[in-house]
């Protein structure tokens, strides 16, 4: 059969459009069994000694996979205070929209404690992550992640893009359940925007299951229980771990006893339960397709960051952890961490309400534990946080509290608050996949 000529070079054109360089070599892999942790990170400490080296981190097999979270750190005091008086004295070790919030709220506070290095995850997580090292690739367009499974797919990145997904991708268990709280802090009080409770799974972590992958990352089915006005409501999503297929997401909406899919749930469409506060790529500070930004990766840097927060989940209220314009300082501990510092830029002819963002990822876990971004006129106007909680058990560093401050009008969203629930955050093993199905969320329907 005669192939013309045109055929042919459109053909390798779409090709390099999506096909990138696979992995790193063998040599910079062999990296993570020596210099470098087994997830990526610098295992060394700093040169002051105020970072030490990673050791093997927390990781306890026996530990209870219920109940209350303990804090492993509890016995610690603050090594010191960052304050709007002393803030010029630290500013350097800031994210930008910290530096804002002593600004916008004089009275905030920052409690910096000792650095632990505590993030660990299961032999195999390591082997595969081993393995992507020199596997995985990302198509030019830094929409799809191929060749990897089971482990952080770019342990030695070279571009953005290589750092975002690794955040998408981060260890957390293949499965686990939580009960929680959405609150708004708006006008000086606070209001509970959301109640209910989720199931997550992460079939891309599924142990021994690589075979079997179909290309889903990750799942939620989440059922809301309060206020009253949106009891019985629901949602199921799944993220692929290709952006161009789009995110699946349904709903089902109590009064009309009916499943309707969302068209858009990424982006910066507002989250239902945050009141326009929060959008769904917001959520965990980054969450979703990156096409809409360039990407510039723009180095390691010291900075405080929240981190090891079981001190958050102690008090039994929540209440004792909320304040009227941002978190109780007494419950949120601060460390000092390498991070990967990522900006993003809005791309010609797109459209968000955030056109520049950047981001602070840690070394050690991959996860983005602070963001700033900035609207249209230039006006740095949200300050993202997200707080990681110890789990031995699991191991690793489970996903927790997340949420927003609003630098202008003052108002906050505090998502996936537990303090009134006895049971945190329990690593489950994942629910089958027909459980993240709109037919199995209809079939619950009970309003």
């Amino acid at each position: 059969m005669k192939i013309s000529r045109h055929l042919v070079l459109s053909a390798m054109a779409v090709a390099c459009a999506q096909v990138a360089v696979a992995g790193v070599s063998a040599d910079e892999a062999a990296k993570l069994k020596s210099e470098l942790t087994p997830l990526g990170a610098e295992k060394a400490g700093n040169k002051d000694g105020t970072i030490p080296a990673w050791t093997g981190g927390l990781s306890d097999p026996k530990a209870p996979r219920g109940g209350r979270r303990p804090d492993p750190f509890a016995s610690e005091k603050p090594l010191f205070s960052i304050t709007a008086q002393n803030l010029a004295q630290y500013a350097d070790k800031l994210a930008e929209s910290q530096v804002a919030m002593f600004k916008k709220h004089p009275t905030y506070r920052i409690d910096v404690y000792k650095t632990h290095r505590t993030m660990a995850a299961p032999q195999w997580v390591y082997d595969n992550t081993l393995k992507n090292a020199t596997k995985a690739s990302l198509t030019k367009d830094g929409a799809k992640v191929e060749s990897a499974y089971g482990g952080i797919p770019f342990p030695i990145p070279k571009s953005a893009e290589e750092v975002m997904w690794n955040h998408r991708l981060a260890w957390r268990t293949p499965g686990w359940h939580q009960d929680f709280n959405v609150w708004l802090g708006t006008g000086g009080k606070l209001i509970l925007a959301s109640s209910g409770q989720a199931d997550y799974s992460m079939p891309y972590y599924y142990k021994d299951k690589a075979s079997d992958f179909k290309g889903v990352m990750w799942q939620i089915r989440q059922h809301t229980v309060a206020p009253a006005i949106r009891a019985g409501e629901a949602i199921i999503g799944r993220e692929p771990i290709d952006d161009t297929a789009g995110n699946q997401t349904w709903t089902y909406v109590a009064g009309q006893r009916r499943v309707r899919k969302l068209p858009v749930s990424t982006y910066d469409v507002p989250t239902p339960a945050s009141a326009g506060l929060l959008n769904f790529d917001e959520i965990n500070v980054f969450a979703g397709a990156m096409d809409r930004y360039d990407w510039k990766l723009v180095g390691k840097k010291e900075v405080f960051i929240p981190y090891n927060s079981n001190k958050f989940l102690q008090p039994q209220k929540d209440s004792d952890v909320l304040g009227p314009n941002f978190l109780n300082p007494d419950h949120v501990r601060w460390e000092l961490h390498r991070v990967w510092v990522v900006e993003a830029n809005l791309k010609p002819g797109m459209r968000h309400t955030k056109p520049k963002r950047r981001f602070y990822c840690d070394e050690d876990s991959w996860v983005c534990a602070l963001g700033d971004s900035w609207d249209a006129k230039g006006q740095l106007v949200n300050a993202a946080w997200h707080l990681s909680y110890v789990a031995p058990e699991a191991p690793g560093l489970l996903k927790g509290a997340f949420g927003v401050y609003d630098l202008i009008t003052g108002d906050y969203v505090a998502n996936s608050v537990l303090n009134t629930f006895q049971d945190q955050m329990p690593v489950t093993e994942p629910k089958s996949d027909s459980y993240f199905t709109p037919e199995a969320m209809a079939a619950d329907g009970v309003r």
